[in-house]
């Protein structure tokens, strides 16, 4: 069963320190040689952190990261999506808590949908709380 949005018209703000997010993937991939990888989310392999890019920040934000940069987002630490419809542009958008987000960067991540991370080599099948305290 399919779940369809409404899309809302419009551009949305984010409120005290909340971020919102744009571009987190969750989705079919397909590798430059075509072989189509099936969606890894709610799969114990799809269980790692994604990138985001930075839509919006509360004004009580004070972080480093502006909108428009990319951030790691601690797995599961979203909200369900929001299509909008900002200009011509069509996004689906997401709100993530300030305390969830583990990296930054000003540029997209190479990379940013096959399950790797910044924060360090590991494998998504076999993630544990201790590579993050590294």
């Amino acid at each position: 069963m399919s779940v369809h949005l409404k899309t809302f018209e419009g551009k949305l703000t984010a409120i005290g320190d909340r971020v919102i997010v744009s571009d987190m993937f969750f989705g079919e991939q397909k590798t430059k040689g075509g072989i189509i990888l099936t969606t890894d989310d709610g799969n114990v392999r799809g269980i790692y952190p994604r990138w985001g890019k930075v839509y919006s920040k509360g004004p009580k934000n004070k972080d480093i990261y502006n909108v428009g940069d990319w951030v790691l987002v601690e797995h599961g630490r979203w909200t369900r999506g929001v299509s909008i419809k900002d200009g011509e542009e069509e996004l689906e958008l997401r709100m993530v808590e300030t305390e969830s987000i583990l990296a930054w960067s000003e540029e997209k991540p190479n990379d940013v949908q096959m399950g790797k991370s910044s924060v360090g080599d590991f494998s998504p099948d076999k993630i544990s709380a201790d590579e993050f305290a590294k």
